[in-house]
């Protein structure tokens, strides 16, 4: 029996697709490329816009056919889309042929739903309930990489955001058991672990003995061997000194911070909820550069919120500007039912959404670009993480500040440090020749 499985979203889609496929495996599937060659059929969905919404419930139709033809195919909707209210309803009336539906909090119960599902008895769980990390045998599909959960929902109820309505409010993995994972992870040959969460920053708040975040940093950080250790996602409101002190103390700890801002405007973030000012984020920027001189810093940034002015947007170019990031993840803002921003007054048109949106992007290439002449004729270190697949004999990889950087080598060196010299520039793409081998 063979599986396959749709992935849509953030990083922490892509690594509960991993427990997806373990639990898939311990049932004895093997994984395949194709929806159309599978015996199950897996769609870990996103919610956080409404094109990525429509976009699988259109794949999800796609198999009807499929279905119709084999008639034992299982068919099963898992994630943030499914957790959204009604979705489980909407699903199990219109697309009759799906016999699956788990909401984020409910992996956990895949593999019975799996089995009852070969027997013909449709599973249908979205209630929110706490499932422990510990309960998967994880299928990790990302080496040299590893994604490690260290706590997950959200307590920021930012106006625009679906995420802690589906994901939850917030919990923290034991330090113990996140250590535990990470030792393991490291004794397998991986070199390079992502801690993840909705906000990393707070991690540790619920827990009781005092743990934080930058106490996790630090304990990671004194670890053995060579790896690299990042994380996402930081909530500007929640990123301490003492975060970015540890950031500074550990050389394993890479110097690259995602730190979505959304807006420049102080009044458009307030309307967000985010809690800090236009000022407050610049300032907080200029801390970080003071102690990580090198550091990449990247972020996420919204145009055409509710009630966006000209003035509102001209502000976030400048911010741009001033922030330097080295690479900006730009997206028009989607309305979501259920959330504060969706009933707001003043929604922009799509009009002038789009050509807000094409102004950043020229804004932050030019940034980058900037960057990227900068970075020719240096040397980096690059984790050599796998082939590009749009070029013969040519690997890829990442700088500690989060760049990625191409090179010709053959897929032996994938899992190596190499010394890597940048010889082109182009504009967030960086091309060079290894120089020299680390590990």
């Amino acid at each position: 029996m063979k599986y396959f499985i749709h992935t849509y979203g953030c990083q922490m889609n892509v690594h509960d697709s991993e427990k997806i496929a373990g639990i898939m495996e311990g049932l004895g599937y093997e994984s395949c490329s194709s929806a159309h060659n599978a015996d199950a059929v897996i769609f870990n969905t996103c919610c956080i816009r409404e094109t990525a919404e429509q976009k699988i419930y259109g794949h999800i139709g796609e198999l009807k056919k499929v279905k119709r033809a084999k008639p034992n195919m299982i068919v099963a909707v898992c994630g943030c889309m499914s957790q959204q209210t009604g979705v489980a309803d909407k699903i199990k009336e219109s697309y009759p042929f799906v016999d699956i539906v788990l909401g984020t909090s409910n992996l956990n119960l895949l593999r019975e739903a799996v089995l009852s599902a070969q027997n013909k008895k449709r599973s249908f769980n979205v209630d929110f309930r706490q499932y422990n990390e510990e309960d998967f045998a994880q299928s990790r599909t990302s080496f040299p990489n590893a994604w490690v959960n260290i706590n997950y929902g959200c307590n920021n109820f930012c106006t625009y955001c679906i995420v802690p309505y589906v994901r939850g409010r917030e919990r923290s993995r034991r330090t113990s058991d996140i250590m535990a994972e990470v030792k393991s992870l490291l004794a397998q040959g991986y070199k390079e672990i992502t801690l993840l969460g909705q906000n990393v920053n707070s991690y540790g708040h619920d827990l009781p003995y005092g743990e934080s975040f930058a106490s996790l940093l630090k304990e990671i950080g004194e670890l053995d061997g060579k790896f690299r250790l990042r994380f996402m996602t930081s909530h500007p409101k929640d990123l301490s000194d003492e975060v970015i002190d540890a950031v500074a103390a550990y050389p394993n700890i890479c110097n690259n911070i995602h730190l979505p801002v959304q807006s420049g405007s102080t009044e458009i973030l307030r309307r967000m909820n985010r809690r800090y000012t236009r000022d407050d984020y610049l300032s907080l920027v200029q801390r970080i550069r003071a102690k990580l001189p090198d550091v990449g810093i990247t972020t996420d940034i919204m145009v055409g919120f509710p009630g966006e002015t000209e003035k509102d947007f001209e502000d976030t170019l400048d911010l741009v500007k001033q922030a330097r990031y080295s690479s900006a993840f730009c997206f028009i803002y989607s309305r979501r039912k259920g959330t504060p921003a969706y009933s707001m007054d003043n929604q922009i048109p799509y009009a002038v959404k789009r050509d807000r949106i094409t102004r950043l992007l020229a804004c932050q290439n030019e940034v980058t670009k900037e960057i990227s002449r900068n970075m020719l004729g240096k040397r980096y270190e690059v984790l050599v993480e796998g082939a590009n697949t749009h070029y013969a004999d040519t690997m890829c990889g990442r700088t500690e500040s989060g760049r990625l950087v191409n090179f010709k080598c053959d897929d032996s060196y994938i899992g190596k440090f190499v010394i890597v010299e940048i010889e082109q520039a182009k504009s967030a793409t960086l091309w060079g020749s290894i120089v020299k081998e680390r590990q």
